[in-house]
């Protein structure tokens, strides 16, 4: 989505919140963790500020289990990831290279299913 940058700001009891700046009306986006829509995403129109607004994601106890968990905020129509963050439960946080291939793994997925989709598209 051109013109639309996610910025975060805190987590704060279980909940990520950043400010979106976008030039149009309602944009529309969507929290995924392992390729699943994740529920109780908020955007508040942020007072006296036209063209952004506050984000708010609920961090679910239920999904948080040993290991690494990359939660990808994406543009709805795009697919485009505007921001993400990573929970690392259970184990040492030696390195943040766990959670940088995560992040990989997760954006390989996405471009193999818009390769697949480009292919059944153009076949």
């Amino acid at each position: 989505m051109d013109g639309v940058s996610l910025t975060k700001t805190r987590i704060r009891n279980g909940v990520w919140e950043g400010v979106l700046r976008a030039d149009v009306a309602q944009p529309g986006i969507e929290v995924r963790l392992n390729e699943v829509v994740m529920p109780g995403l908020t955007l508040t129109p942020l007072p006296d500020r036209s063209g952004e607004w506050l984000v708010k994601v609920p961090i679910p106890a239920a999904v948080l289990s040993e290991g690494v968990q990359t939660f990808l905020i994406r543009a709805r129509g795009t697919g485009e990831t505007l921001a993400h963050f990573t929970i690392i439960t259970g184990v040492a946080m030696e390195d943040d290279l766990r959670a940088e291939i995560d992040l990989l793994r997760a954006e390989l997925d996405m471009l193999k299913r818009a390769f697949r989709r480009h292919c059944v598209e153009t076949a």
